[in-house]
């Protein structure tokens, strides 16, 4: 018999396992609305499917090196020279398989097992499962109303507290995946220089960025050389399935990076990382993309809590509405299932974000297109109805 490892106990990604069994009820023709997972329902920008076409076209698919092809790293740093006012050394930039795997070399190349690293609850599951796969100790620190619905030098100090030990890491999102939060500039600088004084290393999660609609987007690079910024093509960029991504780097985290991501990756697809460079040059294009999520943000923030569905905390960024489902259900997971199986909609149950008290919260996913938003919220309302 084989007998499976302890790492491998963690808990199932919800929002995959709901989009799976979408993906089987559409398959039998079913017309299913999937609000489930944060996939923009637009395409690459054309500036990238042109860019993959002819490097297909040439035979242009190959390994590059483990940090990324020099052209992409230089462009990103001009990215953060333009957006952020702020200069990057090219060589800090680590070309990734999607954030996932930047994820994983933050992990390993910063903490040794047992380590206390830091999250915000409710927040993106993977940053548990990841943590706890590794052998690190997860400090779940809860966001609420009286945090501003981010971390906190004194909410980290009570965590700490409550765990009896000192924490070697603090990651945070912003904006914040399920909550849509964006800690705002000088929020942040306190909080990077809380964890620079106490030797805690901050990674700063930013793949939603460009897809702030409330507030200042600031990337903890203008703020620190010491953080570890992590960022995707994903989200803004429309290339989930492309599994590219980036992380700024402090210059001694650079080689042992490169020396996990020869072992762990050997490098991102060449293909993908063609396509990745010509997208900062369709801007235009994506900010269109943009005012649509913004369109079908202003449609659910007026309509969820008409449907007797609040909001959990404000829509400022990425593209999630995070909504109290306790009037009609005390099991979110029972509710998602439900909603599916009777009005063919997904949407992702609080449990993924939150083990405590998503039991009686939904994410809704509002990437998608606005008539299919606008549909899925009208069966939803005759549904609860």
């Amino acid at each position: 018999m084989i007998t499976l490892s302890k790492r491998s106990a963690v808990e199932p990604f919800h929002a995959m396992d709901v989009l799976a069994e979408a993906n089987r009820r559409r398959q039998a023709g079913r017309p299913v609305i999937s609000m489930a997972v944060g996939q923009p329902s637009h395409a690459a920008p054309k500036a990238s499917l042109d860019a993959a076409e002819a490097a297909l076209k040439h035979g242009r698919i190959g390994y590059t090196d483990a940090l990324g092809l020099r052209e992409l790293r230089e462009v990103i740093a001009t990215s953060y020279r333009l957006r952020h006012a702020t200069i990057i050394d090219p060589a800090r930039i680590a070309v990734t398989t999607g954030s996932s795997a930047a994820f994983n070399l933050a992990f390993l190349g910063l903490f040794d097992v047992g380590d206390a690293v830091a999250i915000a609850r409710p927040g993106y599951p993977a940053y548990r499962n990841i943590l706890k796969a590794l052998g690190l100790t997860v400090v779940e620190v809860p966001v609420t109303a009286e945090t501003g619905y981010t971390l906190t030098p004194a909410s980290l100090e009570r965590a700490e507290t409550r765990a009896g030990r000192k924490l070697k890491g603090v990651l945070l999102a912003s904006p914040a995946n399920p909550t849509g939060t964006v800690t705002g500039r000088e929020a942040l600088k306190r909080l990077i220089t809380y964890c620079d004084s106490r030797n805690i290393t901050f990674i700063s999660d930013e793949i939603y960025h460009g897809l702030t609609f409330v507030g200042e987007e600031t990337s903890a690079v203008e703020i620190s050389d010491n953080a570890v910024v992590i960022n995707s093509f994903s989200k803004y960029y429309c290339m989930t399935g492309w599994r590219i991504g980036w992380m700024v780097l402090p210059e001694t985290l650079i080689r042992p990076i490169e020396c996990l991501a020869q072992s762990m990756y050997i490098s991102a697809p060449e293909l993908s990382q063609l396509a990745a460079t010509a997208a900062f040059s369709a801007e235009e294009e994506l900010d269109v993309y943009k005012e649509s999520y913004r369109t079908n943000r202003d449609f659910l923030l007026s309509r969820l809590p008409e449907l007797g569905l609040p909001l959990v905390s404000p829509m400022d960024g990425a593209f999630y509405a995070y909504v109290d489902v306790s009037r009609y259900s005390n099991d979110s997971m029972e509710f998602a299932k439900l909603m599916l199986a009777e009005i063919d909609v997904a949407a992702t149950p609080g449990l993924d974000f939150d083990p405590v008290e998503g039991h009686r919260a939904m994410r809704f996913s509002y990437a998608g297109s606005e008539s299919d938003i606008a549909e899925a919220v009208g069966r939803i309302g005759g549904w609860l109805k």
